[in-house]
């Protein structure tokens, strides 16, 4: 009696162990993958410019390098030259910017409120010429949406303030090991694809890689004619902010689609409410509409920078507008098209070479069924 009562003391003792002990590393399992993935998050949008830096910068060292130039050399050659022109600038332009985005928060309730005024005036007229409108506040969701944005900004602008310090760290840094190593680290990559998958795995790293650099490249140039675009137009009225608007305009451009519509937003808003809707007016609207967009990106920049490098049905390019998204915010919307366009490349390239040089796996399919 005794002797079961130990043994039975013995098995209660080590499944205890054992079940506190499965906790703990469950725990301690849940704990680490917890802070891996936000150091992931933390660090995803420092290592995204960064590589949008190196692609920018790429043909740059490459020139120098052809010169008898050591890359390492002639990296460090470049980011002197960005230091020195940005310490030039920095004196004149940031405390102009600060002062301007000062005044912008302190004026942003009045341009809501007064636009708020506006909205419910068209409101009480659309709702006296179609009754069926009656139970529609549109004044009520423009509010609560101006509410909120307004929360986010004062909430999110020292948090961003605080983030580009940190990214003005690391960009620069990982921007130089993806320039000086970017080569090797694929080389050493494409090296642990099988031998008959060797001559795939290389093409499709060198398409991918120059059509994402080509469309980095164009996205970036467009924004930014398009943001100095914008920003000399509304210099000929006496609107206030036109370096922020266009700055605010190229930035959203690099989201397709719904970007220039949201870029036009503050600009429409701030001249309904300090220029009135008159000639001024209609000229920011021209300019936002038919020539920043219609003629000078549709007709001239599409075209030459962006058509030929994606090369994407635009059901597609809303698909990956949405589901980058949901998946990662504005950045998502931002990166969905080229990833998309990747996989494209990857999808036809494959088929390609099962087609062109059948695969073993595809000569052992064609024997079974024959």
């Amino acid at each position: 009696m005794n002797i079961s009562k130990a043994h039975f003391l013995l098995f209660y003792l080590t499944m205890t162990a054992a079940i506190a002990s499965g906790l703990a590393i469950f725990s301690s399992a849940s704990n680490i993958t917890n802070v891996l993935r936000y150091a992931a998050s933390e660090m995803f949008v420092p290592l995204l410019l960064a590589l949008v830096a190196s692609f920018l910068l790429d043909p740059i060292v490459g020139a120098l390098e052809k010169r008898n130039i050591t890359r390492t050399r002639a990296i460090f050659s470049v980011f002197f030259l960005i230091l020195a022109l940005f310490s030039l600038t920095a004196s004149w332009v940031i405390p102009y910017v600060q002062n301007m985005w000062s005044s912008l928060l302190t004026d942003f309730p009045r341009y809501t409120s007064r636009f708020l005024n506006y909205i419910g005036e068209a409101q009480s007229s659309w709702q006296q010429r179609l009754p069926f409108l009656e139970h529609y506040d549109l004044t009520g969701y423009a509010q609560s949406a101006a509410k909120e944005m307004l929360s986010y900004v004062l909430v999110e602008t020292p948090k961003s303030a605080l983030k580009i310090g940190g990214f003005m760290v690391l960009v620069p840094i990982f921007s130089f090991f993806f320039l000086r190593d970017g080569n090797s680290i694929m080389r050493n990559l494409i090296s642990l694809s099988p031998n008959r998958y060797f001559e795939m795995a290389h093409d499709l790293s060198f398409l991918i890689s120059r059509q994402t650099s080509r469309f980095v490249r164009g996205r970036v140039i467009e924004a930014i004619i398009i943001g100095i675009t914008i920003t000399i137009g509304l210099h000929f009225t006496d609107i206030r902010y036109a370096p922020l608007l266009g700055l605010f305009a190229g930035t959203t451009n690099l989201i397709p689609y719904i970007g220039p519509l949201v870029g036009m937003i503050p600009g429409i808003i701030i001249a309904v409410v300090d220029l009135g809707i008159g000639g001024q007016f209609w000229w920011i609207v021209i300019l936002y509409v038919l020539v920043a967009q219609v003629i000078l990106d549709n007709f001239i920049l599409i075209p030459i920078l962006i058509s030929r490098v994606a090369d994407l049905h635009p059901l597609l390019v809303i698909l990956a507008i949405i589901m980058g998204g949901k998946i990662y915010g504005i950045i998502g919307m931002i990166i969905g098209v080229p990833i998309v366009s990747a996989f494209k490349i990857a999808f036809i390239e494959i088929r390609h070479y099962r087609h062109a040089f059948s695969l073993p796996e595809t000569e052992t399919g064609l024997n079974r069924h024959a």
